[in-house]
């Protein structure tokens, strides 16, 4: 059960807790009407200082000491002031939810808030990624220890303050490049959970009576062959490794720059970049499901505030104005695109679900159905039954308590008067009750989602149509018709998938035409932007690259022993994008300091000479680039950028996008 915490010492936090306690109550229990799961919640009443401060601490009360922190909130609090911003809601990821309602908003905003954080709650509480992150610990405990730890690093007499934060400078470069599709586990932990450093396992070793054939079982071949200084250089890891803060927790050392020379980690500098990449780890399933987390819970906010009335009538309009301007922000929105491929998901089972009833009426075949069926006539039948369309205290009396559709014992009390029926009539309805009164198909904005289904489409369905039982007529087949197909899917898909598979699985064509999507580029030969492509295909590579390792380059470690040098040797994953080779350079001088010894960076980049662009520009098309492959150098005094012929950078070419477009693959 979600609960509203006031501040004691706050007057108007106490009496908007107070004035929330029913609105918070109710939309927890709408939302499992509806069918979610959702994490207890707990709401704080915060003030507009306090809101600032939990944005900029990514919603939550204590982060550990850095500027990061106070940047965020100076930016936070001028786009409130210079940009007209205003802070809605913040939950962060915990069991229970921890979510924050600015007092300073009206009532129709913070009825906004809670419907939308309940259903947050829910995708938390049910997406598998999430589950992936060490068995979902309390996130806000792990944090203000964190915090505790640094902090005490931070006044420690013996260690500086500057070179702690200049630690944590060169981790956070890197926070995005762990390996987000595998679970979280600790780089190295000892038998009682304490952490085991390579070389100390190497000194237990050679102290110990083995037998070579006792060791040879035990002790991995590879590392055996390093120790021993003899044979062929050893390169490792075998495979490319994604996890670059855990590869460099094992194997890096820091850069002593008064000995000038590569030392062991201090202990709080191990226990910091360990720490980092946990916090790594615990938000990455956020990054990872920015559009389908905030797409589902527009989805659940605009049913309840909008078709379950939530919002008062002289709430409305309010409402339907901040749900407009949070769907209409510009650039790449979560909100928007999320609540449109939902939206869409459920139409298309829906649909499904409706053709494989019609499908199996005798005389109706995928050739002739669209010439034979009425649609409008289906969507008729398939329209809310009056008597769960519109329930008021003056009809509640003629519900009957054996339709499936109706909670019984809700309706008692309903009659009862236990029920403010007019002010939620939901409460009488079941789950199937509430799939008819929503069902999708029928909303006026949907009505010709049927009609217009390809034939190609429909030949697709009765292409797997293997039950033989048929109905006599549309009407008796259209009876059997499961409201609640399109929910049911949509949960299905809110378990398993991440924005990279929801994307490429379930954006269409259709879906491009309906929602207007297109890609657009830069063109050297005009020296603007333009239109690109609406095809579907174009915009789906487009979005993928920009959710594909949260949008950022895909670095892995392939090899920590370069050229037998101990040098380390990265690759970037090309997927067509090219690196900036500005940023790559600073990158690597941060790379630098936490492995304590010259970092090379395999890259591959798009050259275009200036004849070519004149060409182009004559002819009104783009120049042809030529890919080549390069290596960034830095050896803690220079950077250099050298060729590499093509074979040696052919692995790193990604012919497609890179992703993983199967979640099932996550957990083996």
């Amino acid at each position: 059960m979600s609960k509203v915490h006031r501040d004691s010492d706050r007057i108007d936090a106490k009496r908007q807790a107070d004035a929330l306690e029913e609105p918070v109550r109710e939309a927890n229990a709408l939302a499992a009407k509806l069918g979610l799961d959702p994490y207890s919640v707990n709401y704080w009443i915060v003030d507009y200082d306090e809101m600032n401060e939990l944005i900029a601490y990514g919603g939550f009360q204590e982060r550990y000491p850095h500027w990061r922190w106070g940047m965020a909130y100076d930016r936070q609090q001028k786009q409130n002031q210079f940009l007209g911003g205003k802070a809605f809601e913040i939950v962060n990821n915990d069991d229970p939810a921890h979510a924050f309602l600015q007092e300073s908003n009206d009532v129709a905003d913070q009825k906004a808030v809670i419907t939308h954080v309940e259903a947050h709650a829910d995708f938390f509480a049910n997406n598998e990624w999430f589950g992936m992150f060490a068995d979902r610990p309390e996130a806000a405990a792990m944090l203000a220890r964190h915090a505790e730890r640094i902090d005490e690093y931070m006044t420690d007499p013996d260690i500086s303050r500057a070179d702690v934060e200049k630690w944590i400078d060169h981790v956070l470069c890197l926070e995005d490049n762990v390996d987000q599709h595998t679970a979280f586990g600790e780089s190295s932990v000892g038998e009682e959970g304490e952490q085991v450093e390579a070389e100390a396992i190497a000194d237990r070793l050679g102290d110990l009576e083995l037998s070579e054939d006792v060791v040879r079982e035990v002790f991995d071949e590879e590392w055996l062959d390093a120790q021993d200084g003899e044979g062929e250089p050893v390169s490792f890891p075998v495979e490319p490794e994604k996890d670059l803060l855990g590869f460099l927790w094992r194997h890096g050392m820091a850069y002593d720059d008064d000995a000038e020379k590569a030392t062991e980690y201090e202990s709080w500098q191990r226990d910091v970049l360990e720490l980092l990449r946990r916090e790594a780890y615990y938000f990455a399933p956020q990054k990872m499901t920015k559009v389908m987390n905030e797409g589902w819970a527009a989805y659940w906010e605009s049913m309840m505030m909008g078709e379950e009335n939530f919002a008062g009538q002289n709430e409305f309009l309010h409402y339907a104005d901040h749900q407009a301007r949070v769907l209409a922000s510009s650039g790449l929105n979560p909100y928007k695109l999320g609540k449109e491929l939902w939206e869409y998901v459920e139409n298309s089972a829906n649909r499904r679900e409706v053709f494989e009833h019609l499908l199996r009426v005798e005389g109706i075949t995928w050739r002739n159905c669209k010439e034979v069926v009425d649609f409008d006539v289906v969507l008729e039948s398939l329209e809310a039954a009056p008597e769960i369309d519109s329930i008021s205290s003056e009809t509640v009396a003629d519900l009957d308590p054996e339709d499936p559709r109706i909670d019984a014992n809700a309706l008692e009390r309903a009659k009862e008067g236990e029920i403010d029926v007019d002010a939620y009539p939901w409460k009488v309805l079941s789950y199937a009750g509430l799939a008819e009164r929503h069902y999708s198909l029928a909303k006026p904005q949907n009505r010709a989602f049927l009609a217009r289904t390809s034939l190609d489409e429909i030949e697709r369905i009765a292409r797997y149509l293997f039950d033989d039982a048929l109905y006599p007529d549309v009407e008796t087949a259209l009876a059997d018709v499961d409201h609640a197909a399109g929910w049911k899917r949509m949960t299905e898909i809110r378990e398993s998938h991440n924005d990279v598979t929801f994307l490429d699985e379930f954006l269409s064509q259709e879906f491009i035409e309906d929602n207007d999507y297109f890609t657009y580029e830069y063109t050297r030969a005009t020296g603007d932007y333009r239109v690109t492509s609406s095809e579907y295909e174009d915009v789906k590579k487009k979005l993928m690259l920009q959710f594909t390792n949260f949008g950022k380059p895909t670095i892995a470690v392939y090899d920590g022993n370069y050229n037998n040098r101990n040098e380390l040797l990265l690759g970037h994953r090309y997927n067509g994008v090219a690196l900036d080779l500005g940023q790559a350079r600073e990158t690597l001088k941060r790379v630098f300091s936490l492995w304590g010894r010259p970092v090379n960076l395999m890259t591959i980049v798009k050259e275009v000479n200036e004849h070519d662009i004149e060409v182009a520009k004559r002819r009104n098309r783009e120049p042809e680039p030529e890919e080549r492959g390069k290596l960034i150098r830095y050896d803690g005094e220079e950077t250099t950028i050298e060729d590499l012929a093509w074979e040696e950078v052919e692995d790193i070419a990604a012919t497609d996008v890179d992703y993983d477009t199967k979640p099932d693959e996550w957990l083996a």
